[in-house]
């Protein structure tokens, strides 16, 4: 039987596509499954969808904020959150580093995963602004880019090719439903199945066969 494909439709901007990101890359080596790494646009989702930010509903605000900070330490990421991050990803976004993950995944696909993570660390943890050249350009070293790569790739993000890229996916991801992010999309007997949120991950295991083993699960389990 064929390993089940898995698609991770992301954003770094978003805390809760981290948690996803970091649980499925721990059952990528323990279920059947081929994760791939979909890069895309969350405020193109949220406007083609008429979706909003959680929170510009206080309330949805204020239970956000005590929700990823369980959550963080339920799935063992580092998420810092606070109530000034809400004006801070609202004035800062994060398009320049979606569209240098998108270049990286179209050019050098092997450090999607170290890069965003790196990205997510930064601006998660590090509250550090990700739409900076500069700082770009030092995550990407971080990753394991050497300075040479990291700006080429740089330079490429200007490009139509890269824009265009990031636009597709975005736009396969609404096709497939999705309104938010994370979108887990599996494709299990000739169908694709989506899952939104990084708490859907348990309920995608018993849709494709496999055995959910929490969110820090053991190999040898």
């Amino acid at each position: 039987m064929g390993r089940t494909v898995v698609e991770l439709f992301y954003d770094v901007v978003s805390p809760y596509s981290w948690l996803g990101f970091e649980v499925l890359c721990r059952y990528q080596h323990i279920w059947n499954i081929d994760l791939r790494f979909r890069p895309a646009f969350l405020g193109g989702i949220m406007q083609a969808t008429g979706n909003k930010p959680p929170a510009m509903l206080p309330k949805r605000a204020e239970y956000l904020l005590k929700d990823v900070k369980r959550m963080a330490k339920y799935y063992q990421v580092p998420v810092r959150i606070s109530g000034d991050d809400f004006k801070r990803v609202l004035g800062t976004g994060t398009l320049e580093a979606m569209r240098f993950i998108t270049a990286i995944d179209m050019t050098q696909p092997q450090y999607v995963e170290s890069l965003s993570r790196e990205f997510w660390l930064r601006f998660w943890s590090q509250r550090e602004d990700i739409s900076q050249p500069a700082n770009i350009l030092a995550a990407a070293r971080q990753a394991g880019l050497s300075s040479e790569l990291a700006q080429k790739i740089l330079e490429m993000t200007s490009s139509s090719a890269v824009k265009n890229r990031l636009r597709e996916t975005t736009e396969e991801a609404i096709k497939y439903g999705a309104f938010g992010m994370p979108a887990v999309v599996a494709h299990f007997k000739g169908e694709p199945h989506l899952f939104f949120g990084s708490d859907r991950l348990e309920l995608l295991g018993s849709v494709i066969g496999e055995k959910w083993l929490g969110p820090v699960p053991s190999p040898k389990m």
